[in-house]
């Protein structure tokens, strides 16, 4: 009897010391057994354990520090879906998260697992199955030629089967499954998020999908391409990134005020109807201050949308505001010289490696009476992720928060909101039970620019998956060196933020969701 007092004693300290430190516990077995677990077509090639606080990324001299120790489990999936999965060694929160990529993927998102792993997640993330090239600049695409395969893999598949290997990685490290999934993306890691709610609503229980390249081919021919031959093929059109000021100054000399507050921020852009014909160069006036005709007409093209030569709308264009800075124009569309933009480098590509599957192509010669339906034939059954009919996901209780920045010079807005629209139509009154959008207004592509863009859309998936409340506005704030200088509400669309007319316009106490006034 003595001899099982003391056993129990001693077995039982342990548990004790960490109960009073708060630490849960957690069953789990050595990092390295993991290479032991078998999963269907994955082989498991590394199982380590990182615990020295800083991650130091392959094949870069860039490093991730702040990080809670972590079992890292690296993996394949047949043909060649690469992925890897971290694990907390302390402090688990019983959950999972998959996070998504962006551009062409072909690397793993090691910062966005690192965000996922300081909350406690167990997280996992996939280079969908290609490795791109390094001087890509994101866009590489000369893997998917001749490679279908490999395309289909980018396109669903290889989310899919990291999401579905993970949690099984995690359910044998922990001896239990997550009790709950996530999933966080942005840009290509939104089509990735709207594939997963469409194709597999049974992956995630919640889904934060920002600046969706959902309907990817009309994206890649009607805006990548698009802007492109608005502005390159003919020289004369180009529009110099020393330009792009004049533009954007004028648009907001014009629209800011429209929304009843002076703040270089257009809260709803498509209240805005600048002509960028009142800036063409004046006989004898310098070029430097003024818009050429060829260049003003390919402002307007880029701002009213593809079509084709019926005049049927292809894809929805840019909206006004936000031109300026890094992450603006000069980024996207002019680049610091000609085909130097980001649109020309995805956009060539695309054709020459994916659908027309000819190295030699020109993508200039584009022809969107007879081309569009080629590229929609050959990659929208991998890439579209435009299935309104998210009945299944509402179905298993899912949650889905959609954003995007009003201020987007890759994506437009617009898209988004006519997925939205659609998925209203479809699903009807029942949509905002299980789905919200909420618009940012100043935010460029997935985050910057001159409106509040910065906000905890994790928080608020998290409350309403597992409390069920539902999101009624996500604070958002813009910051200056690094200093917080401004808040604002986000609201459910089409609800907008409206100033109550006392306080600070910085300070989004001041501010309550409505709809907007007709």
């Amino acid at each position: 009897m003595r001899n099982s007092q003391t056993s129990l004693s001693v077995s039982i300290l342990p548990i004790l010391v960490l109960l009073l430190l708060g630490t849960p516990l957690i069953a789990q077995q050595s990092c390295k057994d993991l290479l032991n677990l078998q999963l269907p077509d994955t082989v498991i090639t590394s199982a380590t354990t990182v615990s020295t606080g800083t991650f130091a990324v392959p094949k870069t001299t860039a490093s991730i520090g702040n990080l809670p120790p972590f079992c890292r489990v690296a993996a394949t999936t047949k043909p060649a879906v690469r992925f890897e999965v971290w694990l907390p060694l302390h402090n688990w929160n019983g959950k999972f998260m998959g996070v998504g990529n962006g551009g062409t993927a072909g690397v793993i998102s090691y910062r966005a697992m690192a965000a996922a792993l300081r909350r406690g997640y167990a997280t996992a993330s996939t280079d969908t199955g290609h490795v791109n090239s390094p001087i890509s600049n994101g866009f590489d695409s000369t893997w998917a030629l001749g490679h279908p395969e490999l395309v289909a893999d980018f396109g669903y598949r290889g989310l899919h089967l990291t999401t579905v290997n993970g949690k099984q990685i995690a359910q044998a490290f922990y001896s239990k499954g997550p009790a709950h999934s996530y999933y966080v993306g942005c840009s290509k890691g939104g089509e990735q998020g709207l594939m997963e709610a469409q194709r597999f609503p049974a992956d995630y229980d919640g889904l934060l999908v920002g600046d969706p390249a959902n309907n990817w081919t009309r994206h890649y021919a009607g805006a990548h391409l698009w802007y492109s031959i608005a502005t390159l093929k003919d020289p004369e059109s180009y529009i110099p990134a020393a330009k792009v000021p004049l533009l954007a100054n004028a648009v907001i000399a014009a629209c800011d005020a429209i929304d009843g507050i002076k703040d270089g921020v257009l809260d709803d852009p498509r209240k805005c109807h600048f002509d960028p014909a009142v800036l063409t160069c004046k006989e004898g006036e310098p070029t430097s201050s003024c818009f050429t005709p060829k260049q003003v007409k390919a402002i307007k093209e880029i701002w009213g949308g593809a079509h084709d030569s019926h005049g049927t709308l292809i894809y929805p264009g840019l909206l006004p505001g936000g031109e300026n800075g890094s992450g603006g124009w000069s980024s996207w569309i002019t680049g610091n010289k000609p085909f130097a933009a980001t649109h020309w480098k995805a956009a060539t590509g695309f054709f020459k490696d994916m659908v027309f599957e000819d190295p030699s192509y020109n993508a200039l010669n584009f022809n969107y009476d007879t081309d569009l339906k080629t590229a929609l034939a050959k990659t929208s059954r991998s890439l579209d992720a435009v299935n309104p009919d998210l009945r299944p996901l509402e179905r298993r209780g899912g949650k889905l928060i959609l954003y995007h920045g009003w201020s987007d010079p890759d994506i437009s807005p617009l898209n988004t909101i006519n997925y939205y629209s659609q998925v209203q139509a479809t699903v009807g009154s029942s949509t905002a039970q299980f789905l919200r959008l909420f618009m940012v207004p100043g935010m460029n592509h997935c985050g910057g620019g001159p409106g509040p863009n910065h906000f905890d859309g994790v928080t608020a998936l998290e409350e309403w998956v597992e409390d069920g409340v539902a999101p009624e506005k996500i604070v958002a704030f813009h910051t200056t060196d690094g200093e917080i200088d401004r808040t604002r509400p986000l609201c459910p669309y089409p609800q907008v933020a409206v100033y109550g007319g006392k306080g600070s316009t910085n300070n989004a106490s001041n501010f309550s969701c409505k709809l907007p006034a007709k």
